[in-house]
């Protein structure tokens, strides 16, 4: 469920119009909802067992508006950069409910998060485990981990965002997994926490999950057989949204949360997940206005001011997403491949899509742009990035100011040898 809907002819975001929102502001521009990223954060901490960690994951969305709305709510942070360390904490989130992920983190993100004293690395290869162990001895400090093991599951997801079978550049293999925890209880620069695990993203079938958590608390036994002190389990993300209104939706985090309590019962750890899509997708959308309407040979171009360099899912992993005409339709429908103006033959939202009658200056609105939208956006083609704004009922505020030309020229700079 989201909060976009049509009113009196035009399509609103809580209760601002979007048609007026894109005069004051213009577009190409994200606008995010707070009372659907409210309800989203509440019904996945609803469904999951008291006292565990939600760390929203900051690569979906790293809007410090966003991220302090969800801190409010009790939300962690799920961080992946020191510059997502620095964001998180910005918007309040406490150093102890964030936990840093991914497989490059150099030595001076680890000072700055153990400086910090951040809840939890998730250790991801043996040489990441040795930097760290140094690291935290040369503050005086031990770091507090979980290995990122790789169980081997594939998670049936786009191969692009799948994070959890043999060979990819995520986790220690299964077959390393206990050498790995045998290594780490030898450094004194390291205190063995727990146990983690993500095994891809938009998963849309509870059976990966289940088979992946089940070999992660049958590690966990074994770990604790082997003299290691397991107190934390980190299951990730990667539950998916709907991205077409016309599909069959994905689990909802009900039966997700049934299938952890089912697992962990007894197991005596604190859980903790790391949503990101599932809180902030169905929350944004990428409002566009229509530049051209181009007749091709045998299709109809609809040509927006939006860009691949502004949402690149389409264009990366050819995913989906919904265009909605702004003002109201009626029954007629017309098909379109629906473009950007990036000079890259990929540059396309949609192709055939059934869409009323549009002309030059009509505003769209493309869906389920709130997660991987603006974080991955770019200024190629010297298109300066898009503004961000969030709405909270009949209010709203730009909470990204939109870049100009004049400042992205600005940050270039010539050698001595160029100047006059």
């Amino acid at each position: 469920m989201n909060h976009f809907s049509y009113r009196s002819g035009r399509l609103f975001a809580e209760d601002v119009d979007l048609a007026r929102l894109a005069d004051e502001v213009g577009t190409p521009c994200y606008v995010y909802s707070t009372a659907t990223l409210e309800r989203h954060y509440r019904n996945f901490a609803a469904a999951l067992p008291p006292s565990s960690l939600i760390a929203f994951s900051v690569k979906a969305n790293g809007n410090l508006a966003v991220l302090k709305t969800l801190a409010r709510l009790g939300a962690g942070a799920d961080v992946v950069s020191g510059g997502e360390l620095k964001k998180a904490m910005a918007a309040g989130i406490p150093p102890e409910r964030i936990v840093f992920s991914g497989v490059g983190k150099t030595r001076a993100e680890m000072h700055a998060a153990l400086e910090a004293g951040i809840h939890q690395f998730n250790v991801e290869s043996e040489p990441e485990l040795l930097a760290l162990d140094a690291v935290a001895r040369s503050l005086g400090k031990r770091a507090p981990i979980a290995l990122r093991i790789n169980p081997d599951v594939d998670a049936r997801t786009h191969a692009k965002i799948t994070t959890g079978t043999a060979e990819n550049k995520f986790g220690v293999p299964w077959s390393r997994a206990r050498d790995t925890y045998r290594m780490a209880a030898t450094l004194e620069g390291i205190r063995i926490e727990g146990v983690d695990l993500h095994i891809g993203s938009q998963i849309t079938e509870l059976g990966p999950f289940e088979v992946a958590f089940s070999r992660a608390i049958e590690l966990i036994g074994v770990l604790r057989a082997d003299g290691h002190a397991i107190r934390r389990a980190d299951f990730g993300g990667g539950l998916g949204v709907p991205y077409r209104l016309d599909e069959k939706p994905p689990p909802d985090p009900s039966a997700y949360g049934a299938i952890i309590a089912k697992l962990t019962r007894g197991l005596g750890v604190e859980l903790i997940f790391e949503p990101g899509r599932l809180i902030a997708a169905n929350a944004g959308i990428l409002l566009a206005r229509v530049i051209y309407v181009k007749k091709g040979e045998s299709k109809i171009f609809l040509i927006l001011d939006a860009g691949m360099n502004d949402l690149i899912r389409p264009a990366l992993y050819d995913a989906h997403h919904d265009i909605l005409a702004v003002r109201e339709p009626g029954p007629e429908r017309i098909s379109y491949d629906v473009v950007g103006p990036v000079c890259e033959s990929s540059d396309v939202f949609a192709r055939e899509m059934r869409l009323p009658p549009l002309a030059e200056g009509d505003l769209v609105a493309i869906m389920t742009a709130g997660a991987y939208g603006a974080v991955m956006s770019s200024a190629y083609n010297a298109r300066p990035l898009a503004p961000e704004v969030l709405v909270n009922a009949d209010r709203w505020s730009v909470v990204r100011p939109r870049v100009s030309d004049d400042t992205l020229v600005g940050q270039d700079r010539l050698p001595d040898w160029l100047e006059g």
